[in-house]
């Protein structure tokens, strides 16, 4: 069992546009559809889709019309009851994949209501391999909101492995004093979490594997960085290996980080060495990239073509 938190859900409205998007001007919509989202969800949706089991926890007002949407999308649930729609979250794609993306803050969460999540995040990742703490904190909920998320859960003797795919403030408390076992930044984030730029004297694989051995393994268990179309590049105690995608015609790529994580989850999940770990991430989130909207690819939506993987020395 694999086990999400999602503590800012989303209903994700995709739009693609027959032309490069023109602001300032008046354009006909070729398609649009909606999805709910929130990077847990997107992860468990992923996770199911490939027979791996998953449950996701999150807050949930039964009036709201996102329940409406999950349940369809028939997502296994621990729903925390709470007050508020679920934020609306746009995305607007060209034919060229180009990306546009307006997110609202969400709905303002009361301690309560943190104590609540976190309470019920505990009893659901009792015995599970891994617990994901994913996506940004709702206005109201403390930067370091998923630090007390993993000492709850990490108060039970049959814990999970935790790995944690946020950004900002939230990313660097959880690097600081929550010791994940992994994190899944891309690297601008993983730039703003170190707080220096990447050495551009030297290929940016080898410049991602050397700002993430600066957190492996005295913060942070292993760093899967994802590099969108170069890639992703994963450090480990033992290693660092650089991978490529395979050729893909970008449709969205909405929701292609959190198809890498739960592809590089299955592999692991499945036994996988880390280099097996790290070309399944790639795989999958290729395949998201691939796909409209937010789509969960399966295992039919991966793309041909190899994955090569090398180790990385310097």
């Amino acid at each position: 069992m694999i086990v999400t938190l999602t503590a800012n859900p989303s209903l994700d409205r995709a739009v693609t546009l027959a032309e490069p998007l023109r602001p300032g001007e008046v354009q006909t919509a070729q398609s649009v559809r909606e999805d709910a989202g929130g990077k847990g969800i997107n992860v468990t949706r992923v996770l199911l889709g490939s027979g791996q089991d998953s449950v996701a926890v999150l807050p949930l007002d039964a009036d709201d019309q996102f329940a409406v949407v999950l349940r369809a999308a028939g997502v296994p649930l621990r729903p925390v009851a709470a007050h508020g729609a679920a934020r609306a979250n746009l995305t607007i794609a060209d034919p060229s994949g180009v990306t546009t993306k307006i997110n609202l803050p969400g709905v303002t969460r009361s301690r309560e209501d943190g104590d609540a999540l976190i309470a019920a995040v505990a009893a659901a990742a009792a015995g599970a391999r891994w617990l994901v703490l994913a996506g940004s904190l709702p206005p109201g909920l403390p930067d370091d909101f998923y630090v007390d998320v993993i000492r709850a859960v990490r108060a039970n003797a049959d814990a999970p492995r935790i790995a944690v795919d946020t950004s900002g403030a939230a990313l660097r408390a959880v690097v600081a004093a929550g010791a994940p076992d992994l994190i899944k930044p891309n690297d601008d984030e993983l730039v703003e979490l170190t707080g220096a730029p990447l050495d551009a004297s030297i290929p940016l694989p080898q410049a991602v594997a050397a700002a993430g051995r600066a957190l492996v393994p005295d913060r942070v268990g292993a760093a899967f960085v994802t590099l969108g179309g170069a890639g992703a590049v994963l450090v480990t105690p033992d290693g660092a290996w650089q991978g490529t995608p395979p050729p893909t015609r970008v449709r969205s790529t909405v929701g292609a980080g959190d198809s890498s994580l739960a592809g590089f989850l299955l592999a692991e999940a499945s036994g996988g060495e880390p280099e097996e770990c790290l070309r399944s991430g790639i795989r999958y989130g290729s395949a998201a990239a691939a796909l409209p909207g937010t789509q969960a690819p399966t295992p039919a939506d991966l793309l041909p073509g190899d994955v090569p993987v090398s180790a990385l020395t310097h």
